[in-house]
């Protein structure tokens, strides 16, 4: 049995350290990748070497990494799931990785599903089922899924989570959301990055994923948005058995993607299940502002009656309208070659770092989309890997992106791994050309909606009920001189504090150097009461004002922190 192997073979969590040696145990991880470019941005330089064709050095090994990885638990699993969709975070070689990591672990006794599934749903499992096989269908680090039948007769798949799974999790998420906050306050790239940002939204979405009423409505929610596609099939849930940890769902039965024959592609033109997955996704996207983040062809089946089943739904990302918009509008822009309208995007949407190249930006992405738009037919390049290698050029430019970009990105590049397992010869780009458009007049239809219409209009009814009022509240300020402009910054908290402790330090100086002083004359007064044979009260006023000296000298070295460097966000 091999290393990997024997990584798996036991309960994830059941046997790890907790505490200061959990700590301990994840930093040795990360001093051990420290400088194989993992968590430390990325350098213009080695991108080029990477477009040519050279991957840049690293130190450790990728596969390595991933198997330490996998070897951490399952909070670490999911971990690099997550750097799977950060191109401006992890270097090439390490992303092709992250991509094969395996999530199959050994199944827990069934006497524990047992447990679990009588303790959330209230009732025994012969009352709840009609049957309900022992052995898995499948096996994750947080779940695993059994086969059941109902008291009606209709076959479900029953989601059951881990014991103690949520308890692991949380020691975990509070022992890197320490280690994160220190990167950021003692680092250059902790500052760059946020690492503590990324930390607490990645806390929220697995904690988020760990509660199965909310993968059920993702699950009721997907199958509406999808209705309009008979070709997508999304598994209803069964509400009456679906609790926070057990998911109850329709059993849907057929073969992986991956694994379909040659013989039943040839037999089955395949090709429309491709093309409905891709524009169902941008519908999700852009219409409904929903990112399936895991779309990977492990989570798709094609059932017997040839549509395509769409599974694992626990992680869902929304975006907000006006990002959503702007979205949009940069793949509409990479789509028709306007490079710096996609720059220009990409600016408005990211945070500016105070050594933010913007001509340099400017000019590799117009390189960029214009290599795109260049190609057509099957030699074209992905939308999906311009929107990955935007991020990384955003980055390493000074440009922090908003995280949907990558994770729009790591979406459709595994829908377009799924379609061209469907079928090799589908142009992904032009169907998602053409589609654009129907994106465009469905997002114009919900804003043209009734309640939307309704909304604006008492936008505008306020404003022309209140405007000729305050029009002559500033016209009266004006004509009798009263009008005042308030700047604001001196009276600032975070100033008043800092010159506060200027002036404290200043004054305690002051007192010390005068202590000092002051002993130094006293050394040379005769006095009978001596203290390690110096006068008492000379010595104690050099103690004194030497400690006062120490303790400020320490107070500036571990108390004062760089100031953050600039940032400037774009317009909202």
């Amino acid at each position: 049995m091999d290393t990997n192997e024997s990584a798996h073979d036991n309960d994830p969590g059941a046997h790890q350290p907790r505490g200061i040696a959990r700590t301990t145990q994840i930093l040795r991880f990360l001093v051990k990748y420290r400088s194989a470019g993992v968590f430390s941005g990325l350098d213009l330089d080695a991108a080029d070497g990477v477009a040519d064709g050279e991957p840049p050095a690293t130190e450790g090994k990728p596969e390595e990494f991933v198997d330490d990885l996998e070897a951490l638990g399952p909070t670490f699993i999911k971990i690099g799931q997550a750097l799977s969709t950060r191109p401006d975070m992890v270097p090439p070689p390490f992303l092709v990785a992250l991509e094969r990591m395996q999530d199959d672990v050994a199944p827990i006794p069934f006497e524990q599903v047992r447990a679990v599934v009588e303790s959330e749903l209230g009732v025994r499992i012969s009352k709840a089922f009609a049957q309900f096989d022992e052995q898995p269908l499948g096996c994750a680090s947080l779940a695993q899924v059994h086969r059941a039948t109902l008291r009606d007769g209709r076959l479900v798949a029953v989601k059951v989570q881990r014991p103690g799974i949520v308890d692991i999790m949380r020691a975990d998420l509070d022992a890197l959301a320490h280690l994160a906050g220190g990167a950021d306050r003692m680092t250059d790239i902790g500052r760059r990055l946020r690492f503590a940002d990324w930390v607490q939204e990645f806390r929220r979405t697995l904690l988020a994923e760990l509660d199965y009423q909310a993968e059920a409505q993702n699950l009721e929610r997907f199958g509406q948005h999808l209705q309009g596609y008979p070709e997508l099939l999304v598994p209803a849930p069964v509400w009456d058995l679906t609790a926070r940890r057990v998911l109850t769902m329709e059993l849907v039965q057929g073969t992986k993607v991956t694994e379909i024959s040659g013989l039943r592609r040839t037999e089955h033109d395949m090709s429309g299940l491709a093309s409905a997955l891709m524009r169902g996704y941008l519908d999700q996207v852009f219409v409904h502002g929903e990112i399936h983040a895991d779309p990977h062809p492990g989570n798709l089946l094609v059932t017997n009656d040839g549509r395509l089943a769409l599974f694992d739904l626990g992680m869902v990302a929304h975006v907000p309208p006006k990002r959503r918009e702007r979205l949009l509008k940069l793949l509409f822009a990479a789509v028709d070659g306007r490079g710096e309208e996609v720059a220009a995007e990409a600016i408005a949407m990211g945070t500016r770092l105070e050594d933010f190249d913007e001509a340099r930006f400017l000019r590799e992405v117009g390189q960029m989309v214009a290599t795109y738009a260049a190609r057509s037919g099957a030699g074209s390049l992905s939308e999906g890997r311009l929107m990955i290698d935007l991020v990384g050029r955003s980055t390493m430019c000074g440009l922090r992106t908003p995280p949907e970009m990558s994770l729009l990105g790591k979406t459709l590049l595994n829908l377009e791994q799924v379609s061209h397992a469907l079928d090799p010869e589908l142009d992904v780009k032009a169907v998602i050309e053409r589609h654009l458009e129907h994106v465009m007049r469905e997002r114009l239809k919900k804003a043209l909606s009734p309640s939307n219409l309704a909304s604006e209009l008492i936008d505008v009814q306020a404003l022309l009920r209140e405007a000729p009022r305050k029009v002559s509240d500033v016209l009266s300020l004006l004509a009798e001189n009263r009008m005042q402009v308030r700047m604001t910054g001196l009276e600032e908290s975070h100033l008043m504090e800092n010159l506060q402790k200027i002036a404290n330090r200043v004054s305690a100086a002051l007192v010390t150097a005068a202590l000092i002083v002051a002993s130094a004359m006293m050394m040379r007064v005769d006095t009978d009461s001596r203290l390690f044979g110096y006068p008492a009260i000379a010595l104690v006023l050099f103690i004194v004002g030497a400690g006062l000296g120490i303790s400020i000298v320490a107070s500036a070295l571990f108390g004062d922190h760089k100031a953050r460097p600039r940032e400037e966000r774009g317009p909202r």
